[in-house]
């Protein structure tokens, strides 16, 4: 077989390949859209935050209790470095080439820790969760996935946005688990 013929041949598998990944995204965030179909808007003025802002990377949002099932409607399958701050009425997620997250305290369901999910994994409960309802209409409880930099930073959103889950509070029915922790270090 000729020179030109592999290169090409080896060109077209290449563009094919990214191709099937690309589609295969667009196909993932036609699917969570339906999940979540509108994410909060972030208040004009969220108050004086309690916490931050700290130094993170957004891993990803998943549906609570899988880890692997990434969502990606609305930029949420976006890896980035972020800034978190958490305030009286909600943690605020400022991320770099991605859409900002607002988690309404009025929506967090659970904080927690976890080994991994959808894009990371790292030591023992090295990712702070938030698990969260974006949605109250669809009622789907979300996983959002965040790793601070510096540990002191850890502790503190972990204890700031702890306090803003309302125990026992009227929360939407879900469809999936509140307690993203344990089911995501039982399936790691």
């Amino acid at each position: 077989m000729p020179l030109w013929l592999s290169v090409t041949l080896l060109v077209g598998l290449a563009v094919l390949g990214l191709w099937g990944m690309w589609h295969g995204w667009q196909g993932r965030a036609r699917r969570t859209a339906a999940l979540v179909p509108t994410l909060p808007a972030v208040p004009a003025d969220a108050g004086t935050p309690t916490t931050g802002p700290a130094e993170a990377v957004y891993v990803s949002s998943t549906r609570a209790g899988d880890w692997l099932d990434r969502v990606v409607a609305h930029d949420l399958g976006v890896r980035s470095p972020a800034h978190v701050a958490v305030h009286p009425t909600g943690v605020l997620v400022r991320r770099t080439g991605a859409v900002d997250l607002w988690v309404p305290a009025s929506a967090l369901l659970a904080v927690g820790t976890a080994r991994g999910q959808a894009g990371k994994f790292v030591g023992r409960d090295g990712l702070v969760v938030l698990t969260w309802v974006p949605d109250p209409t669809t009622g789907t409880a979300l996983d959002t996935a965040l790793r601070v930099r510096h540990d002191a930073d850890r502790g503190t959103l972990l204890t700031a946005a702890a306090a803003l889950v309302v125990p026992g509070a009227d929360h939407p029915d879900t469809d999936t688990v509140t307690a993203p922790a344990p089911a995501q270090e039982e399936q790691s």
